[in-house]
């Protein structure tokens, strides 16, 4: 499928590596327009030529934050990738909202993955997850809500309705309290750092788990915790005394 693309960045040379790799490691890839900066940006959406599948977007800019150009072209019907240099909490927020991000400089793998992550516009969903994005830029804590990119389409779910997350080769299974359960092409690690603050727990290789979902911890050999939709979910001898000074922790709150 080609995908027709536009780039924002205000850096030369930056443009013109990133065209370079499209063009290397991305064929399917057409570059369609580009702009430096938040008011040209505008500029360029604004035409009627141009109706992209997916904007490469640099997050600073010469003359403002990206965000602000993002706010003056609403409604997104396209996919949005950021190429930022390295800022963790914007690649957080990325993480939360499924939104795909490219550090610099590029590798071509990471080019090559986020560029097939991108979704045809009537399942981008793009607006919805820069909401959960702007939620997190303004909450990072106490925020509700986190995006999901699933194998079957992206979902947004409130972090208190998950019960637990399951690893699965190179796959995570993600099980709520309705009984449904997503299924996403990221690692178990990505959910375990993310959610560390939300009082999710890495029991074993294979599980994180809600602790506010825990019914019963069984003791002995081979101990295991049985969660509120009766699961059972083993707790690895080599992270059992680590889980064991969490439980007392929740006990003196």
């Amino acid at each position: 499928m080609l995908l027709n693309a536009v780039i924002i960045e205000d850096e030369r040379k930056g443009l013109v590596n990133l065209k370079q790799m499209l063009n290397l490691h991305c064929p399917d890839v057409e570059v369609i327009g580009d702009a430096d900066g938040v008011n040209t940006g505008c500029a360029l959406f604004q035409r009627p030529d141009i109706k992209p599948d997916v904007a490469f977007l640099d997050i600073n800019l010469g003359d403002g934050k990206v965000f602000q150009m993002i706010e003056r072209i609403q409604p997104i019907d396209f996919d949005i990738i950021f190429v930022t240099a390295y800022d963790h909490f914007a690649m957080k927020a990325c993480e939360y909202s499924s939104i795909g991000y490219i550090l610099k400089p590029i590798d071509p793998d990471r080019l090559i993955e986020a560029v097939s992550r991108v979704r045809p516009r009537q399942l981008a969903r793009t607006d919805e997850r820069l909401e959960v994005l702007r939620q997190y830029q303004n909450q990072p804590n106490s925020f509700e809500k986190m995006s999901i990119g699933g194998v079957d389409g992206i979902h947004f779910v409130k972090i208190r309705d998950i019960i637990r997350f399951e690893a699965e080769d190179n796959y995570t299974h993600i099980f709520l309290k309705n009984g449904q359960r997503i299924t996403a092409s990221k690692t178990i690690k990505l959910y375990e750092d993310m959610l560390a603050p939300f009082n999710f727990y890495r029991v074993h290789k294979r599980h994180v788990i809600n602790m506010n979902y825990m019914k019963k911890f069984v003791k002995g050999e081979g101990g295991y915790l049985v969660m509120d939709d009766d699961m059972r979910i083993e707790v690895s001898r080599r992270r059992r005394a680590a889980f064991m000074t969490q439980l007392r922790m929740l006990q003196e709150l």
